[in-house]
């Protein structure tokens, strides 16, 4: 454990659409950028409904490598010359929009709706406080399947995943293309 970095447990589920109800006025518009021949990822969070952007330079690390579920997670916030300067890096790029969907029981999810090549996935995230919790939390109704330790589904990965590649991974789990938004 680092004393600079705060433990992130959670649980990933693929969806198959967007659930309804979403309120895209609370909504964030996120660019990651995956940062080339490093662990870093830059972000830049712009509220839907308007605000300021905020921006982010961030590591995460697995605490155990065959375990994906808990990560140290350190973030160092970010001006936006600072942010602008980072960006000329070499990054493989992801775009989502990120809703926050109240749960009846258990913790909130936040729920990705991709954009660009990724623009057929949905994926949700529950964070759990408990260590103990990740375990026998339930998959949300809207779950196709638990993604947790699909690689695959992780930012990096993902970031540079194309859309054919994408179409060829959702039809593992039956996403056929024409179901696909």
């Amino acid at each position: 454990m680092s004393r600079y970095a705060r433990p992130e447990r959670e649980r990933r589920f693929l969806v198959a659409e967007p659930p309804a109800g979403l309120d895209p006025a609370g909504a964030s518009l996120i660019e990651d950028r995956y940062l080339t021949g490093t662990r870093l990822r830059l972000r830049a969070m712009r509220p839907a409904a308007g605000g300021p952007p905020r921006y982010k330079l961030g590591q995460k690390l697995r605490t155990d490598p065959g375990d994906p579920t808990t990560v140290l997670l350190t973030n160092l916030y970010l001006s936006e010359p600072e942010y602008r300067l980072l960006a000329t890096l070499p990054a493989a790029t992801l775009t989502k929009t990120r809703h926050r969907l109240a749960t009846a029981s258990g913790p909130d999810l936040a729920v990705d709706v991709f954009g660009g090549p990724l623009a057929s996935l949905v994926l949700a995230e529950a964070e759990l406080a408990d260590p103990d919790g990740l375990e026998t939390f339930p998959a949300p109704a809207l779950a196709l399947a638990d993604v947790t330790a699909d690689d695959r589904f992780t930012g990096a990965r993902l970031a540079s995943t194309s859309a054919p590649a994408l179409r060829c991974l959702l039809a593992q789990f039956g996403l056929a293309p024409q179901r696909l938004h």
